[in-house]
């Protein structure tokens, strides 16, 4: 099992960043994705430019506040939290993974894999919100 947390505040109001951070429907700020599908309410798949898919079950949704999912493909599976804070009119992020690897052979990276992965979607996501401004 690998745990990774990424911690980052923004100059963002706090609807800003969760609206970017939940929406379904526009994801082309992602560098990673080529398109998600909704199966239902609780369900979807993201689908990476390489063309890996990757289930995601929404457990937990309060909004502004903290969004939750479970997530599970070929080759890991695991769970995202998401935690939003505000402080001086800035927002706080803070997303932790934890995810089990399901061959032996990549345990070992899955560690740094999700420190590369939180890198990316911090950069996209600062990347977004200055476009939003």
């Amino acid at each position: 099992m690998a745990i990774s947390t990424i911690n980052v505040t923004v100059p963002y109001d706090v609807k800003a960043v969760w609206d970017i951070v939940t929406s379904l429907d526009d994801y082309a700020w992602r560098s990673d994705l080529s398109k998600i599908t909704r199966l239902n309410e609780k369900q979807f798949i993201e689908c990476t430019r390489d063309g890996f898919e990757t289930t995601f079950t929404i457990t937990c949704m309060e909004e502004y506040k903290r969004w939750e999912f479970d997530m599970e493909n070929v080759n890991m599976k695991g769970h995202w939290t998401g935690v939003f804070s505000v402080h001086d009119a800035q927002t706080t992020i803070d997303f932790t993974e934890n995810v089990t690897a399901k061959k032996v052979f990549m345990k070992p990276f899955v560690g740094m894999y999700l420190k590369k992965q939180q890198t990316t979607y911090i950069q996209d996501l600062k990347k977004a919100l200055e476009e939003n401004d």
